[in-house]
């Protein structure tokens, strides 16, 4: 079995004992917050904007910035847009805007590790500290962050290689983010100015920007409130506020329409507000700022929606998992059905199948994408997703039913999974129907480097598995009901269209 399905069966390896330490410069998960509470109509709906702003946290640590780093945007930028008088439809619009900017983070996040040899969050840490316009600037980032712990001789060389052969990729790699991060937006069915907005948050005002080089009043008003935004509060966390507003002014006319930075020059040396974007409140704060006339409340298919589209972010770090979540899912309800689950029980079978991965976003891809067997250390980085998946999910108050639930994939019945080494009757049903399902996914599905296992291999995988107490045999059981008049050398694949 290759490495990469080790990763997902093997259940030998201690859990950690606590949740994720701090990593140099401040980890993601410093500074958690509890759960929102949603404020709900007498239908049970919730607002989608307190569901959003709450996982926003997942995409705030895949770029590699301490959680509340897209809420503390979305309070800044909303006061800038205030400030300019922008009608509601534009806010609500700009809210979303703000709030959802890097949904299409995950796409670019293994490429990047990838050409730079390093840790993509890191890459993207810095990367957001640096005018990468100015090629002093942009070569400094490059031979500091190419190929960590190597010598001065093989960065430079990397960096010569990476100009030669990599010409475009850097506006390819953006293009491709905002795409995807609109196309999610649009699937979310928020209002038309939001993906407009996610689409050109890297263009910059004297058309240095990417991926179309627009310039001037061509960005969409949108866009440019959210790149403001978005890079005051990076250089507004990594360093102070008198530090982000130099910056800002310095970048006055070339990144930043001047129009915008005289707008926020209003609120400088408001110290309360300031002051807030620091507490533990934040998403209090930000659900108080939404435009009350352009409130958008969230049903149960709107649910399934956000659970769907942060699947598809989920899946886009690594290419290794490109429809991993969904696949899990398909085969979650598929074996759910069959064993009598329905109703409120199959909704969350559902989302919980397709979030369970969520705590990967908080994972380098030097890790996730690794060829060969993990270290230690890596894995006792790759077994913190699973406390991640915890973390994010437990600050949506209709997700947290299920955030222990989705949580518990990698937990086995004889005790000897991760992160917590649950057991037995510790483990639901719906825990245990996602740990088959991941499994079965992972070491059965197509990946680049190998064909997907025929129907009758993954079966000996998952009767192995049971004879050792780790998976669930009434699950597997059900789970092979599904298998039934399949030629044994049926490719999983085809088992996933027969689900689906």
């Amino acid at each position: 079995m290759s490495s990469r399905a080790d990763r997902t069966t093997n259940s030998t390896l201690p859990a950690p004992a606590v949740l994720p330490s701090q990593r140099p410069n401040g980890h993601p998960l410093e500074g958690r917050a509890g759960a929102i509470s949603l404020a709900s109509d007498p239908s049970g709906d919730v607002r989608l904007s307190e569901v959003v702003s709450a996982l926003s946290y997942a995409l705030d640590i895949t770029e590699g910035q301490p959680m509340g780093h897209a809420t503390r945007t979305t309070l800044i930028g909303m006061r800038i847009a205030r400030q300019l008088g922008l009608s509601q439809d534009q806010l609500s619009a700009l809210y979303y805007g703000l709030l959802l900017k890097d949904l299409g983070c995950s796409s670019n996040a293994a490429r990047l590790a990838t050409l730079f040899g390093s840790d993509d969050q890191l890459l993207k840490h810095a990367f957001k500290l640096t005018d990468w316009t100015a090629t002093k600037d942009a070569a400094r980032y490059a031979f500091k962050h190419s190929l960590p712990g190597k010598g001065r001789i093989a960065k430079a060389w990397h960096m010569l290689m990476l100009g030669v052969r990599e010409q475009g990729t850097a506006r390819e790699m953006v293009a491709t983010r905002c795409e995807r991060g609109a196309d999610i937006a649009r699937l979310l069915r928020l209002p038309s100015g939001t993906p407009d907005a996610i689409h050109s948050v890297e263009e910059h005002w004297d058309g240095s920007g990417m991926p179309f080089g627009l310039r001037g009043s061509a960005i969409p008003l949108l866009g440019r409130i959210v790149c403001l935004a978005q890079t005051v509060e990076v250089f507004a966390a990594a360093f102070d506020v008198r530090t982000a507003y130099e910056m800002a002014r310095t970048r006055r006319g070339r990144w930043f329409d001047p129009t915008l930075v005289e707008a926020m020059a209003s609120f400088e040396f408001d110290s309360a507000f300031w002051g807030g974007l620091r507490s533990s409140a934040t998403l209090a704060l930000v659900s108080a700022i939404e435009p009350e006339d352009e409130v958008i409340r969230c049903d149960e298919d709107q649910l399934d929606a956000v659970s769907e589209a942060f699947a598809r972010v989920i899946d886009a770090k690594s290419p290794y998992t490109s429809r991993h979540s969904v696949n899990v899912s398909s085969i979650a309800v598929n074996v759910g059905a069959s064993m009598g689950i329905a109703g409120d029980d199959m909704h969350t079978l559902r989302r919980a199948a397709l979030l369970h991965d969520i705590g990967k976003l908080g994972v380098s891809n030097r890790v996730l994408d690794k060829p060969a067997a993990l270290d230690p250390d890596e894995w006792a980085s790759m077994r913190k997703h699973t406390a991640f998946t915890l973390e994010i999910l437990k600050r949506v108050a209709r997700f947290r039913q299920f955030a222990a639930t989705a949580a518990a994939h990698h937990e086995r019945l004889d005790g000897s999974g991760y992160h917590l080494g649950l057991h037995g009757d510790q483990l639901g049903t719906i825990s245990r129907i996602i740990a088959v399902a991941d499994v079965t996914e992972a070491v059965s599905a197509d990946r680049p480097y190998r064909a997907g296992m025929p129907v009758e291999e993954a079966k000996q995988i998952l009767r192995r598995l049971v004879a050792e107490r780790h998976l669930c045999p009434v699950v597997v059981e059900a789970l092979e009901g599904t298998f039934t008049g399949l030629p044994a050398e049926t490719p999983f694949g085809e088992l996933l269209v027969r689900v689906a």
